[in-house]
């Protein structure tokens, strides 16, 4: 999938009005029914299988918050077959309206900035909810996940539900991670997903419990590890890609502590300092040349390096400072390359100059509690996104090294960190 461009000047940019929010629309029975009809390749070679649990107290016309989690893109087939011919609007990522705005809203799309504070995406929420009667779609995540496990949830998922007060119907995919991954280029494995459609809560239950309460419900519902279920489950991927680009989510050696220096290719994760290679065998386990792994948990490892980037950020010494390719997005119209700057962020947060010194743009590390960072991003190049609500800035590393894994975990701890002085 890829995105429409245009290169244009910064300052010409900054003049470009910017589209106001429409109210969701009423999803579009034909295109409910397409996009239903065009999953349903992708889902018979994949076999997949629905469970359901306690979907009978569900009315056929009451409109629920569905909450998924978010692996690739195949969750979206899932949820417009499996949810199919419930009406329902989807909460989607702003950069999805490119080029195809009018298709978007007929599918009942409801855009929002990715970690981005969006007062509009609630009241767009509960229009669906309450005047469409639609239901809504939410992948709470925001993003995909790196390592098949969740990332973090916003606290304010609690606050939402008591607002909606509409039953909530969580839906786990269970080996779409294993199908997708998003480390691996866009490369489809043949395994077997499955999802699980449970009503998870009430609108008395949500009214009965606290804003803590539900949340605690929300984080034990998205506790998940697709490594762990495919090893347990003795799920083989026999591709000989399966380790094409693990390199972006494996990205410091546990061995030399060298970064930037992995390359996942073939089966293979190898470290270009220190020589140590590791197998992905078929079941998910990492396998290391001399019997003795380190790790051979993708997740354990992806953790290692959480809790050494939280390190660097406790000794003040973490600091990412690398030339970018910058795009900006505005509008709907395009994504608009603009040229070239820094990226720095440090424990003061993201600061992104450049565009021959018009452009300077600071984010605290309290203003999200997650990154918006993705690889191979559109087919562009691995990206880090920082931004607000009137504009967003695409940030494309022009050097080597592996940077939005670390980009991300550092913004997550440097949030925590903020939060807990606060």
């Amino acid at each position: 999938m890829k995105i429409k461009t245009k290169a244009l000047p910064y300052e010409k940019v900054l003049q470009l009005p910017r589209e106001p929010r429409h109210k969701p629309c009423k999803p579009s029975p034909f295109f409910r029914w397409l996009l239903k009809t065009l999953s349903a390749g992708e889902l018979k070679a994949v076999d997949f299988q629905l469970t359901q649990e306690g979907m009978e107290r569900l009315g056929r016309d009451e409109p629920a918050l569905f909450l998924m989690n978010h692996s690739c893109f195949l969750d979206l087939k899932i949820a417009s077959t499996i949810l199919y011919p419930r009406p329902f609007n989807i909460v989607c990522t702003s950069d999805g309206f490119v080029g195809k705005r009018w298709l978007m809203e007929r599918l009942g799309c409801i855009p929002t900035q990715k970690f981005v504070a969006d007062p509009a995406l609630v009241r767009g929420m509960v229009y669906a909810l309450k005047t469409l009667r639609s239901s809504v779609l939410l992948y709470p995540e925001a993003s995909y996940s790196f390592d098949g496990t969740a990332t973090p949830l916003p606290d304010t998922l609690g606050k939402l539900l008591k607002l909606l007060r509409a039953p909530v119907i969580m839906i786990e995919t269970k080996g779409a991670f294993l199908h997708d991954p998003l480390y691996n280029g866009l490369q489809l494995r043949k395994v077997p997903v499955r999802a699980a459609m449970r009503y998870l809560l009430s609108p008395r239950d949500i009214e009965e419990k606290t804003v803590a309460e539900l949340n605690g419900i929300l984080k034990a519902q998205f506790a998940f590890d697709g490594f762990r279920y495919q090893r347990e489950n003795g799920i083989r991927v026999t591709e000989p890609f399966r380790a094409d680009g693990l390199n972006r989510v494996l990205y410091k050696c546990p061995v030399c502590g060298a970064e930037g220096r992995m390359e996942g290719k073939g089966i293979h994760l190898t470290c270009r300092g220190c020589g140590k290679i590791w197998t992905l065998n078929e079941l998910g386990a990492l396998e290391g040349s001399d019997g003795a792994p380190v790790f051979d948990h993708v997740p354990d490892w992806y953790a290692w390096e959480r809790k050494e980037a939280r390190q660097e950020i406790e000794a003040g010494t973490y600091r990412l400072d690398i030339p970018v390719d910058i795009r900006m997005l505005v509008d709907t119209k395009c994504l608009y390359t603009v040229g070239t700057g820094r990226l720095l962020h440090d424990e003061t947060g993201f600061t992104l100059t450049g565009c021959e010194g018009q452009l300077a743009y600071h984010q605290s590390p309290a203003a999200s509690y997650s990154l918006y960072a993705d690889y191979f991003w559109y087919e562009l190049g691995d990206m880090i996104c920082i931004g607000d609500s009137r504009t967003l800035y695409y940030c494309f590393p022009r050097t080597g090294g592996d940077v939005a894994a670390k980009a991300r975990l550092a913004a997550e701890e440097l949030y925590r960190r903020e939060t807990d002085r606060r």
